[in-house]
């Protein structure tokens, strides 16, 4: 396969000092709203929470669930940014006992008004029922996938969304990893199917070596991506890797220390830096893990750095 030049090897990303903000443990997703505003999802409720950048409290909340038509946690996973248009995806996976949970088949948008978003056009539903019918992506088997568990090995779970350069989507998945690769799907009509217009369309996976890890999130800057790579499961190594987007191009690491930080968003800020968030619901506070805490107790760490 054709590589990326060798100079991108020697890339590193200049880390800043860590932050961590209050209210919520589970940071899933997240996308600036401005140069001074960004906003979360937790996959643990649906709900989009807003934070001025180096300020702990939370600006706002933005509630979702009756939007969703969602009776439990929808596991809000990633987001993309197209123009003044916020994409949002749901794991699409089953639960720990492998049972289908509806709720958790979302993909929606919302509009960005200020430093915060109201949610528009309609819920789909029915993407994961596309994409297995998707014969761009049917080398892949992910039907059989889609049978078991989220971390189980081989099962399926979709946890990142990043923006293509004409307007489409990627979708990176953190499970399955075939052949220890993880796989970037092609979303080619979003705005369809939040105009209620479906079926999902699909391009041909990309499948990229990211250490026999999956991706955790990505997202578009400047002529490529950055990836954050992480295990299939809850045990193994996190990762961020730089992808120039094309075909045959394998991803590069890039030397960024992330100690205990568990990433599982990262987004860019108008001037060009990035963050990571940490999901720190397993994080103990004492008696107890974040997640299971008081919300004045909850918090989730995140960490600037320059490309």
């Amino acid at each position: 396969m054709r590589m990326m030049a060798a100079g991108l090897a020697l890339l590193a990303a200049v880390a800043q000092a860590q932050t961590r903000y209050e209210g919520l443990c589970d940071a899933s997703a997240a996308i600036a709203l401005d140069a001074q505003h960004f906003i979360v999802a937790d996959d643990e409720h649906n709900r989009l929470t807003v934070y001025k950048r180096g300020v702990p409290a939370a600006v706002r909340e933005v509630e979702l669930g009756k939007f969703l038509r969602a009776d439990k946690e929808s596991d809000l996973e990633g987001a993309a940014r197209v123009g003044e248009r916020i994409y949002w995806i749901a794991s699409h996976a089953r639960n720990s006992a492998g049972k289908r949970r509806e709720d958790r088949h979302r993909f929606f948008a919302t509009a960005i008004k200020g430093a915060t978003v109201e949610p528009v056009g309609t819920p789909y539903a029915r993407l994961l029922d596309d994409l297995l019918a998707s014969p761009a992506l049917a080398r892949w088997k992910l039907a059989d996938a889609a049978q078991l568990a989220a971390e189980a090995p081989g099962g399926f779970n979709i946890e990142g969304l990043a923006t293509a350069p004409d307007g489409s989507l990627l979708i990176g998945l953190r499970n399955p990893v075939p052949q220890g690769r993880a796989l970037l799907l092609p979303l080619l009509n979003p705005a369809e199917l939040v105009a209620g217009r479906g079926p999902a369309r699909f391009g041909a996976a990309a499948s990229l070596d990211l250490g026999r890890r999956g991706v955790r999130d990505l997202a578009h800057i400047g002529s490529g991506y950055l990836i954050v790579a992480g295990p299939t499961g809850d045990d193994g190594s996190f990762a961020l890797y730089r992808w120039s987007g094309r075909t045959g191009d394998e991803a590069v690491r890039v030397p960024l220390e992330l100690g205990t930080l568990r990433p599982e968003a990262l987004f860019t800020w108008p001037a060009g830096q990035a963050t990571l968030l940490s999901d720190d619901g397993g994080v103990d506070l004492g008696k107890k893990a974040c997640k299971d805490a008081d919300k004045h107790q909850r918090g989730f760490r995140s960490l600037d750095f320059t490309p």
